[in-house]
Formats: structure tokens, sequence, C-alpha cells
């Protein structure tokens, strides 16, 4: 039995349309999924150049960051050791003023109580003299 002449146009039918199909359209479509895919991996892989960029400047940021706090750490710790010492030498230095003020005032008072020690003492003298001048009625000498 052979096959009926329209089974023949139906499979050259379905043989013409695969082929114009194929080229017109499954092709095309190909090529686009595969140029879409290559660039979806170019995207990651330039994603993940960037993302390995990121990781390197963050910790070249991190390492600055940390050296940067350090110093100024260091330079804070100087300038407290240097205002310490300033404090120390300006209270030596008040200290000692002070003692030389107090060890002036020693001599101050100790020169101004001889001196009022001498003015009592002859005055002492005087008042014994007008006394004894007093009491005897005549002038001592």
């Amino acid at each position: 039995m052979l096959p009926n002449l329209s089974v023949l146009w139906v499979i050259a039918f379905v043989l013409v349309l695969t082929v114009v199909l194929d080229r017109l359209l499954f092709r095309p479509i190909t090529r686009v999924m595969q140029a879409r895919a290559r660039r979806i991996e170019s995207a990651e892989a330039l994603a993940a150049q960037f993302a390995a960029d990121a990781d390197a400047a963050t910790a070249e940021f991190e390492t600055e960051t940390t050296a940067a706090r350090a110093e100024l750490y260091r330079q804070m710790d100087d300038m407290r050791r240097s205002a310490f010492k300033r404090r120390a030498d300006l209270l030596a230095a008040t200290k000692q003023e002070a003692e030389a003020a107090i060890a002036d005032a020693r001599i101050r008072v100790q020169a101004e109580a001889t001196g009022a020690r001498a003015r009592l003492a002859r005055d002492a003298d005087e008042l014994g003299v007008a006394v004894a001048e007093r009491i005897l009625g005549q002038r001592v000498s």
C-alpha cells in the first residue's frame, strides 16, 4: 500500500516549515540567548572583579584608618604627657615662688619682730627712767 499523496505533502510542508523556522526563528533566538548568556557571564565576572576591588579598597581603608587612629592616639598621648609636664613645671615654679615668698615674709616678720623688740626695750628703758624720775622726783641719768 502506497501512502496517500497528502501525507507526502504534509511531510514536505513540515520539513520546509522546520527549515524555515530553524533559519528565521530558532537560530536568531538561540543567538540572542547565547549573546545574553555571554553578557550575563561578563557582567557577573565584572561584578566579581568590582567586589574584589571594593574588598581590597575596604581593607586598605581600614588599614589606613587604623594607622591614622594610632597616630592620633600617639599625638594625643604626647600632648597629654606634655601638658602633665607643663603642669608639673608650673606647680614646681609656683611652689618655689610660694616658698620664696614665705621665706621673704619670715625674714620681714623676724626683722619687724626684732625691730619691735628693740623699740619695746628702748620704750621700756625710757618708761623705766620716766617712772624712776617720777618716783625719785629728780632726773636719773
